[in-house]
């Protein structure tokens, strides 16, 4: 079976107020145990990252979500604030950066865009045997990546307003000079060189500043799908990494047959991203092989059919299947923000009514009858 794990960044707020605040480095000072899932900083303080286990089946990377946010929540409680599940900060905040050499040089080099970022990522990992079995991997993904930031979109809202973004998250973060689709590689070398380009320009701080799509890992054997927004719910980020995974065993047995990538152009990826994140699955798409407008649901249904093979072999399938259902049927994370603004009409009781669900109070409405978001 082929491994996978997962990196979540949780926002923080205040316990009181509901706004974010600058807790990371009181709760990583304080944190009760260095055990898995291990707690970690970001570029911001108003933010921080869960990095679970390795694992093989999807039951146990459901576990390792549910400890992870769990862990990031009690020990943010600990210091009177709250970590919650969403990619952006819905109200206005002027971000403190985490206190480092490396941090404090990207505030200086990159101006607003650094002073700006405060969004939160989903960051699937998944095994590969080389390199060269992740690049090829790289080549044949590269066209679905669209569909999978659509499924996990979850940040709406940027300064207290409606961004008409189901996922502006992935606006903020493509300001980020290296952020984006990737061409088809063809080989390691190639990439290795792409690499090595970006970075001997200068433009670039360094290596960890290689924000593609997706990657391959610097210090794990693995591939990193780095384009979702973190997920409201914790079954809806489990879906995506096991799709992730299934994405990736699918790419490698065509690979392995010969199968050559579809090749769209960076420039249609750029749009088809841009309207992946306008839309969510709410509504058009840019259809992943024919590079047409399509129904968002079209497009996630040509990104389930592809992923079929893959899926079977983790045994999968009917679970990938229902949890994709499940997110057309009821919406992602934005359609959650945005009924609760239409119901209690002030952005800022969204955080409200997170806080409020993980202390068990019945103030806080479910998104739907059929399925309320997961703790944090």
């Amino acid at each position: 079976m082929r491994t996978f794990g997962v990196e979540e960044e949780l926002l923080l707020v205040d316990e009181r107020t509901g706004l974010p605040t600058a807790a990371a480095p009181r709760i990583l000072e304080w944190q009760a145990d260095e055990g898995a899932p291990a707690l970690e900083a970001e570029i911001q303080q108003e933010m921080i990252e869960v990095v679970g286990p390795v694992c093989t089946t999807v039951s146990q990377l459901a576990q390792g979500i549910a400890d992870g946010r769990r862990r990031a929540d009690a020990e943010a409680a600990d210091v009177g604030a709250r970590a919650v599940a969403l990619a952006t900060p819905p109200v206005a905040v002027h971000p403190h950066p985490s206190p480092s050499p490396r941090y404090e040089e990207m505030m200086r080099r990159y101006g607003v865009t650094a002073r700006r970022t405060l969004t939160c990522g989903f960051h699937v990992h998944v095994g590969v045997d080389s390199a060269e079995e992740g690049v090829a991997a790289l080549d044949r993904i590269r066209d679905w990546l669209p569909t999978i930031l659509a499924l996990s979109s979850n940040s709406p809202f940027w300064d207290g307003a409606d961004t008409g973004y189901a996922s502006y998250r992935n606006d903020v973060w493509s300001r980020w000079p290296s952020a984006g689709a990737n061409p088809v590689f063809g080989s390691e070398a190639a990439y290795r060189e792409h690499e090595r380009a970006l970075v001997d320009s200068g433009v670039l701080l360094d290596a960890g500043m290689l924000y593609f799509d997706a990657r391959l890992s610097r210090h794990h054997p693995t591939l990193e799908v780095r384009i979702a927004d973190l997920c409201l719910r914790e079954e809806d980020a489990v879906t995506i990494a096991a799709l992730c995974r299934g994405l990736v065993e699918t790419a490698i047995m065509d690979w392995r047959r010969g199968v050559s990538p579809i090749g769209t152009d960076q420039r249609v990826l750029r749009l088809a991203t841009w309207r992946a994140a306008l839309s969510g699955v709410r509504g058009e798409h840019v259809h992943p092989l024919t590079g047409g407008p399509c129904a968002a649901d079209s497009a996630v249904a040509a990104l389930l059919d592809h992923v079929r093979p893959g899926l079977e072999v983790s045994g999968d399938l009917e679970r990938v299947t229902d949890g994709v259902q499940a997110i057309l049927r009821r919406g992602t994370g934005a359609d959650w923000q945005r009924e609760q603004v239409a119901r209690r009409g002030l952005v800022g009781d969204i955080v409200r009514s997170l806080t409020a669900r993980r202390g068990g109070s019945d103030d806080a409405p479910a998104p739907h009858e059929e399925s309320a978001p997961a703790g944090v």
